[in-house]
């Protein structure tokens, strides 16, 4: 009999550490991060530098959180004042900073709505929330907001990191057409480009879609309701590499 429990002992010690070496860990809505994670991978880039607009949490459903874990760092942009406090706590090796992003640098008004996961610069966005489903508008803050070109000149010299993921609920297309796709731009995208519904019906945003192939990039992959883009000169180039 002890020997029978000590083998059952080594069985399952075997076990997990078959199962620890090939398990994959995800803290993604919908493993978008481990999707982003085989592209660097597979490009050769294992630690790529990342800039997660409307980052909400330092760990849940978020999409850089496992490049945070893997040793990657980046820029975290979250307006909402008190979320932006768990990441001073728990990403302090990041760059945070409480703002948002627009076509200038400004104040805006931000929508805090009962789910945080909504929150919206968008005035439209947020009273169709409470259209939608049991949402409310519990306050209006006035936030600051900087260019894409400012944040990147104050925190990463200019250049852009090599992984942006963007989640900004109604104002995802203000953000991608500040990208200067022809000399300054991110190798990989993860966008939400489906809108809001709590029924099931969202809408996808093919023009937005369309928008970003058209500036370069591969549609990787789409997980309803975040689409993930390549440069195309990256992922091609990588093929020839191989090729050679």
């Amino acid at each position: 009999m002890l020997i029978k429990k000590i083998k059952n002992k080594l069985f399952t010690r075997v076990l997990n550490s078959v199962e620890d070496k090939y398990k994959k860990m995800s803290f993604s809505q919908c493993g978008e991060d481990l999707i982003v994670k085989f592209i660097f991978d597979y490009l050769g880039i294992y630690k790529p530098t990342y800039i997660d607009i409307g980052a909400h949490h330092p760990y849940y459903i978020s999409n850089t959180a496992l490049f945070y874990k893997n040793g990657c760092r980046g820029i975290n942009v979250e307006p909402d004042p008190v979320l932006f406090k768990e990441f001073l706590k728990y990403r302090k090796e990041d760059e945070n900073l409480n703002i948002g992003i627009s076509d200038s640098n400004s104040e805006l008004d931000f929508y805090i709505i009962s789910s945080p996961t909504l929150n919206t610069f968008s005035k439209g966005e947020a009273e169709k929330y409470a259209l939608e489903g049991n949402y409310q508008i519990k306050s209006i803050e006035k936030i600051t907001v900087k260019t894409l070109k400012n944040v990147l000149e104050e925190c990463s010299n200019g250049i852009f990191p090599q992984y942006l993921s963007v989640d900004a609920e109604g104002v995802d297309e203000v953000i991608i057409k500040e990208i200067d796709f022809e000399n300054n731009y991110p190798i990989v995208i993860c966008i939400e480009t489906i809108t809001f519904s709590t029924s099931g019906n969202g809408i996808k945003n093919t023009n937005l879609i369309e928008y970003i192939i058209d500036r370069g990039y591969i549609l990787y992959a789409d997980t309803h309701i975040n689409t993930i883009f390549v440069r195309n000169e990256n992922w091609k180039g990588n093929f020839e590499l191989q090729e050679d």
